[in-house]
């Protein structure tokens, strides 16, 4: 069999996972101590190459198992960008990198590193600035687009359990967005969201135990749904 030749050089693909979830403190992101070269100690998002036979979005399940023991069974994972800027990888062939974007709600899930690193959930404030290769530019990127896609989607309540209360969605606004959000203004508008969240004519007791109870919600929209009725920042 005839060898294939080309003048054009050898390119090597990866992917990586951009992990978010609403921890005690605000937006979590799921990072990685690398334990090898390059960038021995420093965290990274988890991700690695694709295998010959893989789909983007099978290679990106495989490595968050295999890097942090998080099964993405059930998440909300869509691709983000992709990545490839000459020198963003130090080895000696280009690398270029399908960056992808998920949501979980299980923040109690403690993530277990793989044979080459040490995983851990991180306040996305904490570790900002520091991350392997190019890996704060897509950070930076994910936090925009899901800031973005909490204005149109309703990709906010992925962060919840089945069922939560109006306040806990607000959160989720308030963390991924930066800003603090006027309670009634929220819930007057998330009740005209009728393709949003629903009732479930449930409710619960506020965690300090005092006060009225609270109503739970669940969503009713696929998380990358559109809305009819936006949610936009400035009207916050």
């Amino acid at each position: 069999m005839a060898r294939f030749t080309s003048e054009f050089p050898v390119f090597y693909l990866t992917v990586d996972v951009v992990l978010f979830a609403m921890g005690d403190t605000g937006l979590q992101v799921l990072v990685v101590e690398r334990g090898e070269q390059p960038f021995a100690g420093q965290a990274a998002l988890p991700g690695g190459f694709v295998l010959p036979d893989e789909e983007f979005e099978d290679a990106a399940r495989r490595e968050l198992v295999e890097e942090t023991g998080i099964s993405a069974d059930g998440l909300v994972l869509q691709q983000l960008r992709t990545f490839g800027a000459p020198g963003r990888d130090p080895r000696p062939h280009r690398v270029v990198s399908v960056a992808h974007l998920a949501v979980t709600a299980h923040t109690d899930t403690c993530p277990r590193g793989g044979t080459d690193a040490a995983a851990r959930w991180a306040h996305v404030d904490e570790v900002a600035g520091t991350l392997a290769f190019d890996h704060d530019e897509i950070l930076a990127t994910a936090r925009e687009r899901i800031a973005s896609k909490l204005e149109y989607t309703a990709l906010g309540a992925s962060f919840l359990p089945p069922e939560f209360t109006l306040s806990q969605l607000r959160g989720v606004y308030e963390a991924a967005w930066g800003l603090t959000i006027d309670p009634g203004n929220f819930q007057r508008k998330l009740r005209t969201c009728t393709d949003f969240v629903t009732p479930t004519n449930r409710t619960v007791i506020p965690p300090s135990g005092r006060g009225r109870p609270a109503q739970l919600f669940r969503r009713v929209a696929d998380p990358f749904a559109l809305l009819a009725s936006p949610i936009i920042r400035s009207g916050m």
